[in-house]
């Protein structure tokens, strides 16, 4: 595979590992960067030896600290839009929409388009230095990656208009309370958790686990109707081998052997 200029990359154990290492800028998203992640994360889609990704920043100080805006300061107005347009391809179809679950391990600040990638995920881990926001109202704009539509489904509009219209922070602890992030843990312990995570879902079906995660997704899909997925993915897995095991694991009262 590909060598990274900004992430560092690894499989171990079913788990694809993708560290965002730019930690002398604070790990921020530049569009190399950008360019890279929709790379890493279109092979670790498609690779059938990853089950599950955990997302992460280097250093202790930043998971990731937004966008790099000095790539913003020559854009035009059409750029910009695409700039925008780009952000929500990766982030929608690569990360939200990837197969398999993706757990955001925020290790640190979590700015602006930082944030942003982090609400993609399918769950969000943090650390207990961890802190939350989305300033871009402070630089004459909005979140641009899908900030303004995946946090009021999080947290609640309201909660949502003030984190965007103040561009204040939350901590860790804070994000929890609102429903921001799934749990907090000592920084030390914060990979390890998402593993633990991740090992217990691997147990679980994979191909139920893959329909689970596009039925609940298309839950804020307007495109798509949530219902009518659910109902046809439901049909469909009783058509599968992995229901049969489940199903005979149940009633023989052992631990369901679903395939690798």
């Amino acid at each position: 595979m590909t060598q990274y200029s900004n992430l560092k990359y690894e499989v171990k154990d079913s788990i694809g590992y993708i560290l965002i290492d730019r930690e002398p800028q604070m790990n921020a998203l530049n569009q190399e960067t950008l360019d890279e992640l929709q790379e890493i994360f279109k092979h670790f889609n498609a690779d059938s030896h990853v089950r599950g990704i955990i997302l992460t920043g280097a250093g202790q100080k930043a998971f990731v600290a937004g966008a790099d805006i000095k790539e913003f300061t020559d854009l035009s107005v059409v750029q910009a839009r695409w700039l925008s347009e780009r952000g929500h391809i990766i982030f929608t179809d690569l990360i939200e929409g990837a197969p398999k679950p993706v757990i955001a391990a925020i290790n640190g600040y979590a700015l602006g388009g930082g944030l942003e990638m982090a609400l993609a995920c399918h769950m969000r881990i943090a650390s207990e230095n961890a802190k939350m926001g989305l300033p871009e109202v402070s630089l004459g704009l909005i979140p641009g990656y899908g900030g303004t539509q995946r946090l009021p489904a999080l947290i609640g509009k309201g909660q949502a208009m003030q984190m965007i219209l103040t561009g204040d922070m939350v901590d860790a602890h804070k994000a929890y309370e609102m429903g921001l992030v799934n749990e907090v843990v000592p920084q030390e312990k914060l990979i390890s958790r998402a593993e633990e995570i991740l090992r217990k879902i691997f147990t679980r079906s994979r191909v139920a686990v893959a329909n689970a995660i596009d039925a609940i997704n298309a839950a804020a899909d307007k495109k798509r109707d949530g219902n009518k997925v659910e109902m046809d993915a439901f049909g469909h897995l009783f058509g599968t081998e992995d229901f049969k095991e489940g199903v005979s694991a149940f009633l023989e009262k052992r631990p369901p052997n679903f395939p690798l």
